[in-house]
């Protein structure tokens, strides 16, 4: 029996992380890949888990929570990787096990209480905007600390890091200056003194450049398209 196309492209992005993981020098295990199943239904999910994926990436609460239902009982993870409004922070909070796009500090205690009272540990990254682009989201670097000083103060919910979307290029070396900033954002904190448990991840590239953004520093790649197949 061949493999399936999700199967099949999956191993591919495996060996392309491999691979660039050892141009960098650094472990492949490193590197988390979160397969982004937006638009395509829990079928694909199911089929990419039996390949042994365990993370994976949604843009929006709703759609993602009827697929947390339809795959109940599978051994995965779900990301939250699309904006967060702040009136569906509650669900979101009870629910996914990352929320990526964490761009406020007013977020932060509305996600620490559902999550708290589902009994659950979440785990955030800080959406940083590194291009300042009006259609994209993420905090400005001037307003990190505040978020970072609510995080401190929750009880259930864990900051690890941060995220950033460059803006859209055509050639994949153009994104790799915006990599390098978010890694000089993070080395900034951690001169600023903010507790290094709170940026142990750089989750950053996509389908088009996650290559780049493990030769510089990506801890954590979402990866739709190459895995799934175009939208």
């Amino acid at each position: 029996m061949s493999a399936s196309p999700i199967r099949t492209r999956l191993a591919e992005v495996r060996a392309r992380i491999v691979r660039a993981a050892s141009r960098a020098d650094r472990d492949p295990a490193s590197v988390r890949l979160v397969a982004v199943s937006k638009t395509f239904p829990a079928d694909a999910v199911r089929e990419a888990a039996d390949a042994g994926q365990i993370d994976f990436g949604e843009n929006k609460v709703q759609d993602a929570l009827q697929k947390m239902d339809q795959t109940a009982g599978l051994p995965i993870r779900w990301h939250l990787v699309g904006h967060l409004q702040s009136n569906k922070a509650k669900k979101a909070g009870a629910r996914f096990d990352v929320v990526q796009s964490v761009d406020g500090a007013a977020l932060i205690p509305i996600l620490d209480a559902a999550a708290a009272n589902a009994g659950r540990r979440l785990e955030v990254l800080v959406q940083v905007d590194l291009a300042g682009e009006v259609t994209k989201f993420g905090a400005p670097e001037d307003e990190l600390p505040e978020i970072f000083a609510a995080a401190a103060a929750a009880r259930a919910v864990a900051v690890v890091g941060l995220m950033a979307i460059p803006p859209a290029v055509e050639d994949a070396e153009a994104a790799r200056p915006y990599f390098k900033a978010l890694r000089a954002v993070r080395d900034r904190l951690l001169a600023q003194g903010v507790n290094p448990a709170m940026l142990t991840e750089l989750s950053m590239g996509m389908s088009h450049d996650f290559e780049i953004a493990i030769e510089e520093g990506a801890t954590i790649v979402r990866v739709g398209t190459a895995i799934f197949g175009a939208r």
